[in-house]
């Protein structure tokens, strides 16, 4: 074996591994906030929004530090990943990195109205109650409307990235068409939130879990692969 082939392999399986921990974290990050801490501060009162936040402070903090490192994880997964399905089609992976690192960027913007809801929380003092509560909605609204639209991108990069599983020659062609699935579902499920929003399509929920069931894939069989040429 040739030290370049070697080095290659070696690249590979580490790309594999960096993935596969990039999404543990993701997995651990975001339902963190969303599930939990996002359920003690928001409410339908925005008055009660607000009080919530103001007591909270160092909670509602904990869920932007967790969505921004969710965001750094989204940087190096997308770069891990195309190194890892190179050799299936290189310009296909750049292009599938490149929809996770917009779909990245346009997140990172979204977060930033929940920084600017600290920061009204911060002077509330300078800010009358009613308007203080106005601006807190108004703000926490943008947060899930722009999260929303980033989702669209997102399941772009699912659909993009089971197509380029299920071309591989060295993952299971399940996994690709389970990627593929978790994208329709988060695109139906994101659209029917701007067109359809009066119906429910939490029953698409289950479809979500394609890009976790890889993640396992990657930390126990991908960082083992060997046999891969370029």
């Amino acid at each position: 074996m040739d030290t370049t082939k070697a080095n290659n392999q070696i690249t590979l399986a580490k790309a594999s591994l960096i993935a596969g921990l990039g999404i543990l974290v993701m997995a651990l990050t975001v339902p963190f906030a969303e599930f939990y801490i996002f359920p003690k501060l928001l409410s339908d009162n925005p008055a009660e929004t607000t009080t919530n936040i103001m007591n909270h402070k160092m909670l509602f903090k904990t869920s932007i530090f967790l969505h921004f490192i969710t965001l750094i994880c989204d940087i190096i997964v997308a770069w891990a990943l195309y190194i890892f399905l190179k050799p299936v089609m290189e310009s296909f992976s750049l292009l599938t990195a490149w929809f996770r690192l917009i779909f990245t960027a346009i997140s990172l913007f979204a977060l930033t109205n929940l920084v600017k809801v600290l920061n009204l929380i911060e002077n509330a003092y300078q800010t009358e109650n009613m308007q203080l509560a106005d601006s807190v909605t108004f703000y926490l609204k943008s947060f899930r409307l722009e999260w929303s639209f980033a989702l669209i991108i997102f399941a772009i990069y699912l659909i993009l990235l089971g197509y380029l599983v299920y071309k591989s020659f060295y993952i299971p062609n399940i996994f690709g068409i389970l990627l593929f699935i978790a994208g329709v579902g988060y695109l139906i499920h994101t659209l029917g939130t701007f067109f359809f929003p009066t119906y429910n399509l939490d029953f698409l929920f289950f479809t979500f879990f394609g890009e976790l069931v890889f993640m396992v894939w990657l930390l126990v069989k991908g960082r083992k692969v060997h046999l891969i040429t370029t």
